[in-house]
């Protein structure tokens, strides 16, 4: 391809940096336009007084193709999650872990009364079944919400309930677990192939090493600069940054919902979306919950949904006296920060009534209105192309696949593809 072509990236988070880079990669002259500061998007982390602080709890699947195919693992020095979780309750605390890959907790997850032999049966039944389903048939096959799909494979109330409405409340952020049951069969499957994991220095340098991936083929980044109007026809594009013109051989346009749909009319884009709080602690390193590497979910009651030590996971994530400690609550929600310390210190004194919880300090809250679109049943069949809008406009985004790290990456690519295809 000809030198002379040039595409302006409207967006730095992991969908446009990845279309930056295939763009680049492929000899076309890129320039990215990132409003914010930094680059990231929804994925970022804050450090500050040693402790690493993620914008809202955020994990990396593994097992996601986009993300083995476009980061170097090595590279972002993963720690890693032990399979299952601790689920807590009133008095009560039990460990249920994966048999196959968590050997050391084989015993208490088979005493576990949380969840009956039953459905650990039907669990491992469907590891087995999704196995052999590759993800084309998963997203082409019929649709339901979690919920209806779980009793429909005969699980109980009482492991939708206990287990599968905290761990997929934390995935979906919808612990009524209305979600599509197609977003529930991809990810069960990811985590059986994979492992969930965290950079040691935090999510944020997951779009830091697409940013330099980008730069090393190319592209240009330029931050604190606002895209306020794209216009595009068959033979170019014209793009307003804070009152200047520019024109490029195509743009794509991988900003948030809203602003995708402001900036290009696309109505499909989705705009309804699912928000969450998490509350940042430290406690004496010498203290812990019990819980190891695994989530401690609320079985109990929904403020918080579950409580992570991400200290444990990724020691480096605070200093060498203290805990990281996260609480996360699901819902764009309005309440004060005193408020959601409240909710955390009874869930806490109520899972742990051994416990003084007086050394349990609060760090910081923080808020992600819209950390994902909304995924009801059927509604992954209605997403916008990333050749939506008019003219050579495209768009990059996680609303173009489904809400993930691995929707954002894969779209970015196939964006980045499509436009390459028409230049």
């Amino acid at each position: 391809m000809s030198t002379d072509q040039r595409v302006i990236v409207a967006g730095a988070g992991l969908s446009g940096l990845v279309a930056a880079r295939h763009l680049a990669d492929a000899g076309v002259d890129v320039d990215i336009v990132e409003r914010e500061d930094e680059v990231g998007g929804r994925v970022r982390t804050t450090r500050e007084d040693g402790f690493v602080m993620d914008r809202g709890f955020q994990v990396l699947f593994t097992a996601y193709p986009a993300a083995k195919r476009e980061l170097d693992y090595d590279d972002l020095d993963l720690r890693y999650y032990t399979p299952g979780a601790c689920i807590a309750r009133e008095g009560e605390r039990s460990i249920l872990s994966d048999p196959f890959r968590d050997r050391s907790a084989l015993l208490s997850s088979a005493l576990n009364t949380e969840v009956s032999t039953t459905d650990k049966l039907r669990t491992l039944k469907l590891r087995r079944d999704l196995a052999d389903k590759t993800p084309t048939a998963i997203f082409s096959g019929s649709d339901s919400s979690i919920r209806e799909y779980l009793h429909g494979r005969g699980f109980s109330d009482r492991f939708v309930e206990n287990f599968a409405a905290p761990f997929y409340g934390g995935i979906t952020l919808d612990r009524s677990l209305s979600s599509s049951s197609t977003v529930f069969e991809y990810t069960f499957k990811m985590l059986s192939e994979g492992r969930i994991a965290v950079p040691a220095a935090g999510m944020g340098v997951i779009p830091e090493q697409l940013a330099q991936h980008a730069r090393e083929a190319g592209a240009t980044i330029a931050t604190g600069e606002t895209v306020d109007s794209v216009d595009a026809d068959d033979a170019e594009a014209t793009v307003e940054i804070g009152g200047e013109t520019r024109s490029a051989d195509a743009v794509v346009v991988a900003t948030d919902p809203p602003t995708a749909r402001d900036l290009t009319g696309v109505e499909a884009i989705p705009t309804e979306g699912e928000g969450c709080v998490t509350q940042y602690y430290s406690m004496p390193r010498s203290e812990s919950l019990d819980a190891g590497k695994r989530l401690i979910l609320n079985a109990g009651g929904e403020d918080p949904n579950h409580v992570v030590v991400n200290s444990e996971i990724a020691p480096e994530h605070a200093p060498d006296d203290r805990h990281l400690v996260s609480a996360t609550f699901l819902g764009d929600r309005d309440e004060q920060p005193a408020r959601f310390d409240d909710m955390t210190r009874r869930a806490l004194s109520s899972w742990y009534p051994e416990r003084s919880f007086a050394d349990f300090e609060l760090l910081g809250t923080e808020r992600v209105p819209f950390s994902q679109f909304a995924q009801p049943p059927g509604s992954l069949d209605d997403l916008p192309g990333v050749d939506a809008p008019e003219g050579r406009c495209y768009l990059a985004g996680d609303y173009t696949r489904w809400s993930s790290i691995q929707g954002a990456m894969e779209s970015g690519r196939d964006a980045a593809q499509t436009a390459l295809a028409d230049l």
